[in-house]
């Protein structure tokens, strides 16, 4: 009896099985494109840290991460600990880690590469934060231009945190052979 098809993943090298559900890893959810053609050794290291596409599931689940860590942290946290006043400027300058965090968890977290989704979570998050913080300022106020710069900001670092969370899910790259 004949042996089923195999196909090594590009990305993590588990041997799925033919035919692929979606043209997707079975282990890590990578898009593997064309089983005719094989890619060098410096295409695969170039299209390493490449994002395939847009994931919706996975946005949701980064807002919903997003939210519930900046609601628990920038508003909720000062309700239950009275010492902790995170209102007006105080609020944007803890919100940044928290967004760099909740980018960190959504990419160690999501198969495949996932830049794009936490970025776009943390904006919609950020926007309605900013504004409620703008308008609960009493005595550490700032400029509104300032809250949409640090909104701003605060995406940046999402980023650079959903980009560390793929960095350590996926391990170190590969040592060149040259």
């Amino acid at each position: 009896m004949a042996q089923p098809k195999q196909v090594v993943c590009p990305s993590c090298g588990f041997k799925n099985s033919l035919p692929l559900q979606n043209n997707r890893c079975v282990s890590c959810g990578a898009k593997i494109e064309d089983l005719k053609r094989v890619l060098s050794r410096q295409e695969e290291l170039e299209r390493r840290y490449q994002q395939e596409g847009f994931s919706p599931s996975w946005f949701g689940i980064a807002f919903i991460i997003v939210a519930v860590l900046t609601a628990a942290i920038v508003m909720g946290l000062p309700m239950v600990i009275p010492l902790f006043d995170f209102e007006g400027s105080a609020g944007m300058l803890v919100s940044i880690p928290v967004w760099f965090v909740g980018g960190m968890l959504v990419g160690l977290i999501s198969p495949g590469r996932t830049f794009i989704e936490p970025v776009v979570a943390t904006f919609l998050v950020a926007m309605p934060t900013a504004f409620l913080l703008f308008q609960s300022q009493t005595v550490k106020a700032m400029p509104a231009f300032m809250y949409v710069l640090m909104s701003a900001l605060g995406v940046l670092f999402t980023l650079i945190g959903s980009y560390v969370g793929e960095r350590v899910q996926m391990g170190p790259p590969p040592k060149t052979s040259d």
